[in-house]
């Protein structure tokens, strides 16, 4: 075969450091974002950001040198603080007891109870070390209480041994035997009675119910902590040591002629009961509470509905003119490369964020449009919607618009959602439209809140309902719908009253 050049002509698409730069950014969360701008100011000395009501530099043509000049709050913050250090002078004779509080004004603070107050009285000190520490977890809360516990040194490593044994939930599962074998090799003369009552000792610790073996021993050792004279407790003991299982399966008949109680006595019983908690060791938790920011506010404005970005998340950068003008054109210097480097980056990055803005806020208003009826009425008016509705309207690539709607929360009068929420699936009317599943979720839901607690709707009426509103609906459909919203099935539901 001959060897021949040839010229061919033809388009592909290059994944470029900028595009996927610009790919990155936009499917990071709000907090990912402004740590992403964070490190970016502080390695590239190019960047920096610019306040509301400060004018953008680079739209300024002037080459003349930069004038150094104090803005007008400065000017105003400085005159302030002089005259509060002429007013805080401290005079030259004083009493020996005298406070700080007498000659200096503490400052003002906003107290947690909402109240204006000034000094420490304004704050719970005790509240803001809980708020600024990290929280304990369950077993570091017990292991404190068995320091303050007056054990001896065997019965202090038997403690231990059940304290690690003990679940997140607060259970201790472990059988006697295991917590034995794994002591007696240190204690050879240790005996199961003596764990069973160093586990009695640690079961009246806090939080109540702790370290119990099952549920009904939790709800036991919860009913036994209560005040003696507490109506009920009696009856509530015997009822979940002896017929536990007929409450969990709301067999009431057979109930009431167990334990002899009339209807309004067993509900006053299963009200005790119900008051104690399940799962003790969720009282204390490690967890962090994790805040959501939103990254896009809609709000109503003379009937129209309003969409913007917030301009917390994503600060405005621009580039720093002073070492900008520090570049010159003809030098090949370290120093001019790097300063030349940097400004490209910080090109880049600015450009990459003002996509990320105009895709972002183009999508929110793309659903807000479409979802204007949850806005105005509820989950109900949901309508349908998928991404390829969305992507076609924008004229965006599907993936795009999934990257765009991952973790990004959307501010509305009805609360925070994640933009993924607004989209669901659809299931056919009766007349030939379209319902989508986020609003038959909350037909369910506001079927079985408005019935009989006697007689709760089964997931059969359920569907013949829905059938009768013009929504076709498969029993199995309705039982999936409702478990996904944690509603327990019909014979779970039934109440006494």
């Amino acid at each position: 075969m001959k060897q021949s050049i040839q010229l061919k002509l033809g388009q592909s698409l290059t994944m470029t450091p900028q595009l996927q730069q610009a790919i990155r950014l936009l499917q990071l969360s709000s907090l990912e974002l402004s740590s992403e701008i964070q490190d970016a100011l502080e390695s590239n000395p190019m960047l920096e950001i610019t306040e509301a009501d400060e004018p953008d530099a680079n739209a300024s043509t002037d080459n003349s040198p930069i004038k150094e000049k104090a803005s007008a709050a400065e000017d105003i913050a400085a005159a302030d603080t002089d005259k509060a250090m002429a007013q805080s002078e401290m005079p030259d004779d004083l009493p020996v007891d005298t406070a700080w509080e007498d000659i200096y004004e503490p400052p003002a603070y906003q107290s947690l109870s909402g109240n204006t107050g000034s000094g420490s009285g304004s704050f719970n000190d005790r509240e803001m070390d809980i708020s600024s520490s990290d929280s304990e977890n369950l077993h570091e809360h017990l292991t404190w209480q068995m320091s303050l516990t007056p054990f001896s040194d065997t019965d202090m490593q038997i403690a231990i041994a059940i304290i690690d044994a003990i679940t997140e939930d607060g259970y201790f599962t472990t059988p006697i035997d295991d917590i034995h074998e794994s002591l007696v090799a240190d204690i050879p003369e240790l005996e199961h009675d003596e764990i069973e009552a160093v586990l009695r000792q640690i079961q009246n610790f806090d939080p109540p119910g702790v370290a119990a073996r099952d549920l009904g021993d939790c709800l036991y050792l919860q009913l036994d902590q209560l005040e003696t004279d507490s109506q009920w407790k009696t009856t509530a003991m015997k009822l979940v040591s002896e017929h536990l299982d007929l409450l969990a399966g709301h067999d009431y008949g057979q109930l009431m002629r167990k334990m002899k109680l009339a209807e309004a006595e067993l509900q006053e019983v299963i009200n005790l009961i119900r008051s104690l908690n399940p799962r003790p060791g969720s009282q204390i938790s490690s967890q962090q509470a994790e805040y959501i920011v939103p990254d896009v506010f809609v709000r109503k404005v003379k009937g129209i509905w309003k969409v913007e970005l917030n301009p917390d998340v994503a600060p405005k950068l621009n580039i720093n003119s002073t070492y900008a003008n520090l570049i010159r054109r003809a030098d090949n210097s370290k120093d001019n490369n790097y300063l030349k480097d940097n400004l490209q980056e910080a090109r880049w990055l600015i450009k990459s964020l003002q996509s990320r803005n105009e895709t972002l806020l183009k999508v929110a208003t793309c659903i807000v449009e479409r979802q204007r009826g949850f806005l105005e009425h509820g989950e109900e008016a949901m309508k349908a919607l998928v991404l390829h509705d969305v992507a076609e309207t924008v004229e965006m690539h599907e993936s795009t618009i999934s990257r765009v709607t991952t973790r990004k929360y959307l501010h509305t009068p009805r609360g925070i959602f994640e933009l993924k929420y607004f989209f669901s699936s659809h299931v056919s009317t009766a007349s030939g439209g379209e319902c989508s599943s986020t609003a038959i979720r909350a037909l369910i839901k506001k079927l079985i809140a408005a019935e009989e607690e006697k007689k709760p709707l089964s997931d059969n009426k359920i569907t013949s309902i829905l059938a009768q509103q013009g929504i076709n609906v498969a029993r199995r459909t309705v039982a999936k719908y409702r478990e996904a919203m944690s509603i327990p099935p019909s014979n779970e539901r039934k109440r006494l009253m």
